[in-house]
Protein backbone atom coordinates (compact mmCIF):
# COMPACT_ATOMS: atom_id res chain seq x y z
CA UNK A 1 0.00 0.00 0.00
CA UNK A 2 1.17 3.36 -1.03
CA UNK A 3 1.96 6.44 1.07
CA UNK A 4 -1.21 7.88 0.07
CA UNK A 5 -3.14 4.79 1.27
CA UNK A 6 -1.27 5.41 4.47
CA UNK A 7 -1.89 8.26 5.27
CA UNK A 8 -5.66 8.41 3.91
CA UNK A 9 -6.41 4.94 6.36
CA UNK A 10 -4.59 7.22 9.53
CA UNK A 11 -7.37 10.29 8.60
CA UNK A 12 -10.09 7.88 8.50
CA UNK A 13 -9.31 6.83 11.94
CA UNK A 14 -8.43 10.19 13.19
CA UNK A 15 -12.57 11.41 14.57
CA UNK A 16 -12.88 7.70 16.15
CA UNK A 17 -10.02 8.48 18.05
CA UNK A 18 -10.47 12.49 19.04
CA UNK A 19 -13.99 11.37 20.09
CA UNK A 20 -12.60 8.51 22.25
CA UNK A 21 -10.27 10.98 23.95
CA UNK A 22 -12.80 13.86 24.21
CA UNK A 23 -15.70 11.76 25.81
CA UNK A 24 -13.06 10.31 28.50
CA UNK A 25 -11.91 14.34 29.41
CA UNK A 26 -15.48 15.27 29.52
CA UNK A 27 -16.21 11.97 31.98
CA UNK A 28 -13.00 13.48 34.12
CA UNK A 29 -14.66 16.45 34.25
CA UNK A 30 -17.59 15.71 35.21
CA UNK A 31 -16.33 13.12 37.87
CA UNK A 32 -13.70 15.36 39.55
CA UNK A 33 -16.40 18.11 39.77
CA UNK A 34 -18.32 15.98 41.70
CA UNK A 35 -15.52 14.97 44.17
CA UNK A 36 -15.12 18.72 44.37
CA UNK A 37 -18.52 19.24 45.11
CA UNK A 38 -18.80 16.47 48.14
CA UNK A 39 -14.88 18.05 49.21
CA UNK A 40 -15.81 21.65 49.86
CA UNK A 41 -18.79 20.56 51.30
CA UNK A 42 -16.86 18.07 54.07
CA UNK A 43 -14.45 20.34 54.45
CA UNK A 44 -16.65 23.50 55.09
CA UNK A 45 -18.96 20.91 57.77
CA UNK A 46 -15.25 20.46 59.25
CA UNK A 47 -15.05 23.77 59.61
CA UNK A 48 -18.05 24.34 61.30
CA UNK A 49 -17.94 21.52 63.92
CA UNK A 50 -14.18 22.73 64.92
CA UNK A 51 -15.58 26.51 65.51
CA UNK A 52 -18.47 25.45 67.53
CA UNK A 53 -15.64 22.57 69.64
CA UNK A 54 -13.55 26.13 70.41
CA UNK A 55 -16.68 28.07 70.97
CA UNK A 56 -17.85 25.30 73.66
CA UNK A 57 -14.49 24.27 75.09
CA UNK A 58 -14.70 20.64 74.13
CA UNK A 59 -11.81 21.64 71.59
CA UNK A 60 -8.76 22.88 73.16
CA UNK A 61 -7.10 24.98 70.78
CA UNK A 62 -3.86 23.13 69.68
CA UNK A 63 -2.69 24.68 65.70
CA UNK A 64 -1.20 21.22 65.40
CA UNK A 65 -4.27 19.14 66.00
CA UNK A 66 -6.98 21.69 64.23
CA UNK A 67 -6.78 20.00 60.48
CA UNK A 68 -9.17 18.34 57.72
CA UNK A 69 -10.21 14.87 58.56
CA UNK A 70 -8.08 12.02 56.39
CA UNK A 71 -11.41 11.55 54.35
CA UNK A 72 -11.23 14.85 53.00
CA UNK A 73 -7.65 14.63 52.33
CA UNK A 74 -7.72 11.62 50.07
CA UNK A 75 -10.53 13.74 48.22
CA UNK A 76 -8.25 16.27 47.56
CA UNK A 77 -5.78 14.11 46.73
CA UNK A 78 -8.57 12.10 44.21
CA UNK A 79 -9.08 15.73 42.92
CA UNK A 80 -5.70 16.39 42.08
CA UNK A 81 -5.27 12.53 40.32
CA UNK A 82 -8.44 13.71 37.80
CA UNK A 83 -6.86 16.71 37.23
CA UNK A 84 -3.18 15.36 35.87
CA UNK A 85 -5.28 12.18 33.96
CA UNK A 86 -7.12 15.26 32.18
CA UNK A 87 -3.98 16.87 31.48
CA UNK A 88 -2.33 14.18 30.40
CA UNK A 89 -5.37 12.82 27.87
CA UNK A 90 -5.48 16.67 26.61
CA UNK A 91 -1.49 16.30 26.13
CA UNK A 92 -1.99 13.07 24.14
CA UNK A 93 -4.82 14.24 21.83
CA UNK A 94 -3.18 17.16 21.03
CA UNK A 95 0.48 15.19 20.16
CA UNK A 96 -1.99 12.61 18.01
CA UNK A 97 -3.19 15.86 15.97
CA UNK A 98 -0.06 17.31 15.76
CA UNK A 99 1.67 13.46 14.72
CA UNK A 100 -1.16 13.58 11.85
CA UNK A 101 -0.33 17.53 10.87
CA UNK A 102 3.40 16.47 10.34
CA UNK A 103 2.05 13.48 8.08
CA UNK A 104 0.43 15.95 6.42
CA UNK A 105 3.29 17.74 5.63
CA UNK A 106 5.29 14.69 4.66
CA UNK A 107 2.64 13.65 2.17
CA UNK A 108 2.65 17.21 0.69
CA UNK A 109 5.86 17.24 0.08
CA UNK A 110 6.34 13.57 -1.23
CA UNK A 111 3.64 14.81 -3.58
CA UNK A 112 5.39 18.11 -4.78
CA UNK A 113 8.03 15.90 -5.49
CA UNK A 114 6.33 13.50 -7.62
CA UNK A 115 4.76 16.20 -9.30
CA UNK A 116 8.12 18.08 -10.34
CA UNK A 117 9.32 14.71 -11.59
CA UNK A 118 6.13 14.63 -13.65
CA UNK A 119 6.45 17.60 -15.25
CA UNK A 120 10.49 17.15 -15.96
CA UNK A 121 9.41 14.03 -17.41
CA UNK A 122 7.08 15.58 -19.68
CA UNK A 123 9.63 18.18 -20.70
CA UNK A 124 12.16 15.84 -21.96
CA UNK A 125 9.71 14.11 -23.85
CA UNK A 126 8.50 17.25 -25.45
CA UNK A 127 11.99 18.32 -26.16
CA UNK A 128 12.91 15.08 -27.84
CA UNK A 129 9.72 15.38 -29.65
CA UNK A 130 10.65 18.70 -30.85
CA UNK A 131 13.90 17.88 -31.70
CA UNK A 132 12.95 15.09 -33.77
CA UNK A 133 10.36 17.46 -35.71
CA UNK A 134 13.10 19.94 -36.59
CA UNK A 135 15.26 16.94 -37.85
CA UNK A 136 12.64 15.80 -39.94
CA UNK A 137 11.62 19.36 -41.27
CA UNK A 138 15.66 20.23 -42.27
CA UNK A 139 15.90 17.02 -43.91
CA UNK A 140 12.38 17.93 -46.37
CA UNK A 141 13.57 21.17 -46.70
CA UNK A 142 17.18 20.11 -47.97
CA UNK A 143 15.35 17.51 -50.10
CA UNK A 144 12.75 20.20 -51.60
CA UNK A 145 15.67 22.73 -52.22
CA UNK A 146 17.46 19.97 -54.44
CA UNK A 147 14.81 19.28 -56.33
CA UNK A 148 13.72 22.69 -56.84
CA UNK A 149 17.64 23.98 -58.00
CA UNK A 150 17.13 25.20 -61.63
CA UNK A 151 20.09 23.84 -63.74
CA UNK A 152 22.40 26.18 -65.25
CA UNK A 153 22.67 24.26 -68.50
CA UNK A 154 18.67 24.06 -68.94
CA UNK A 155 18.15 27.15 -70.19
CA UNK A 156 17.37 27.31 -73.57
CA UNK A 157 14.69 24.29 -72.37
CA UNK A 158 13.16 26.66 -70.47
CA UNK A 159 12.06 29.36 -72.81
CA UNK A 160 9.32 30.18 -74.64
CA UNK A 161 8.25 30.93 -78.19
CA UNK A 162 8.46 34.44 -78.41
CA UNK A 163 11.59 35.19 -76.01
CA UNK A 164 9.00 34.77 -73.26
CA UNK A 165 10.40 33.51 -69.77
CA UNK A 166 10.00 30.93 -67.26
CA UNK A 167 10.36 31.26 -63.46
CA UNK A 168 11.92 28.88 -60.90
CA UNK A 169 9.58 28.86 -57.97
CA UNK A 170 9.98 27.94 -54.72
CA UNK A 171 7.75 29.21 -51.24
CA UNK A 172 8.79 32.76 -50.84
CA UNK A 173 8.33 32.52 -47.14
CA UNK A 174 11.78 30.44 -46.94
CA UNK A 175 14.16 32.07 -49.01
CA UNK A 176 17.84 30.18 -50.11
CA UNK A 177 16.73 27.13 -47.76
CA UNK A 178 20.70 25.89 -47.92
CA UNK A 179 21.43 29.15 -46.46
CA UNK A 180 18.89 29.26 -43.22
CA UNK A 181 19.22 26.11 -42.37
CA UNK A 182 22.76 25.97 -42.23
CA UNK A 183 23.86 22.97 -44.45
CA UNK A 184 26.30 22.31 -45.40
CA UNK A 185 26.13 23.61 -49.56
CA UNK A 186 27.20 20.79 -52.65
CA UNK A 187 30.22 22.50 -54.09
CA UNK A 188 29.01 21.32 -57.48
CA UNK A 189 25.97 22.64 -57.46
CA UNK A 190 25.57 25.92 -60.09
CA UNK A 191 25.20 29.35 -58.89
CA UNK A 192 23.48 32.39 -61.10
CA UNK A 193 22.81 35.96 -60.71
CA UNK A 194 24.73 39.32 -59.34
CA UNK A 195 25.38 37.85 -55.73
CA UNK A 196 26.68 34.04 -57.06
CA UNK A 197 24.31 31.96 -55.20
CA UNK A 198 22.04 28.81 -56.01
CA UNK A 199 18.53 29.38 -57.57
CA UNK A 200 15.67 29.91 -55.09
CA UNK A 201 12.26 31.98 -54.89
CA UNK A 202 11.95 33.80 -58.44
CA UNK A 203 14.30 34.07 -61.67
CA UNK A 204 14.26 35.61 -64.60
CA UNK A 205 16.49 34.85 -67.63
CA UNK A 206 18.44 37.51 -69.23
CA UNK A 207 17.13 37.74 -73.24
CA UNK A 208 20.80 38.24 -74.18
CA UNK A 209 21.90 34.79 -75.31
CA UNK A 210 25.68 35.74 -74.81
CA UNK A 211 25.08 36.43 -70.97
CA UNK A 212 27.87 34.88 -69.01
CA UNK A 213 25.09 34.70 -65.51
CA UNK A 214 21.87 33.75 -67.03
CA UNK A 215 19.62 33.94 -64.41
CA UNK A 216 19.01 36.16 -61.82
CA UNK A 217 17.17 36.07 -58.49
CA UNK A 218 13.99 38.77 -58.76
CA UNK A 219 15.04 41.08 -55.81
CA UNK A 220 18.62 40.95 -56.82
CA UNK A 221 17.82 43.03 -59.86
CA UNK A 222 14.94 44.92 -58.11
CA UNK A 223 11.70 42.78 -59.95
CA UNK A 224 8.79 42.39 -57.89
CA UNK A 225 6.89 40.40 -61.03
CA UNK A 226 7.39 38.68 -64.19
CA UNK A 227 8.67 41.06 -67.07
CA UNK A 228 6.82 41.93 -70.20
CA UNK A 229 8.72 41.76 -73.74
CA UNK A 230 12.43 41.26 -73.39
CA UNK A 231 14.54 41.83 -70.39
CA UNK A 232 18.09 42.59 -69.93
CA UNK A 233 20.66 42.16 -67.00
CA UNK A 234 21.94 44.58 -65.96
CA UNK A 235 25.58 43.73 -67.59
CA UNK A 236 23.85 43.13 -70.75
CA UNK A 237 21.47 46.44 -71.27
CA UNK A 238 24.29 48.43 -71.77
CA UNK A 239 25.35 46.37 -74.48
CA UNK A 240 22.38 46.39 -76.18
CA UNK A 241 22.19 49.85 -76.16
CA UNK A 242 25.80 50.10 -78.10
CA UNK A 243 23.90 47.58 -80.83
CA UNK A 244 21.27 49.33 -81.50
CA UNK A 245 23.25 52.53 -81.73
CA UNK A 246 25.95 51.55 -84.43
Amino acid sequence: MGFLEDFQASVEALPAMLHRNYSLMRELDRSLQGVQTENEQRCQQEIEDIKHGLESGSIAFDPAKLKFSDEAIDEQKHCVRIADEKVALATQTYDLVDAHIQQLDQFMRKLEELRQEKEAATAAATAAAAGTTVAATVMASAGTSAVDNTPKGGRSGERGRGGRKKTAKVPTEQPAPAIDLELPVDPNEPTYCLCNQVSYGEMVACDNNDCKIEWFHFGCVGLKEQPKGKWYCPSCIGFQKKRKGK
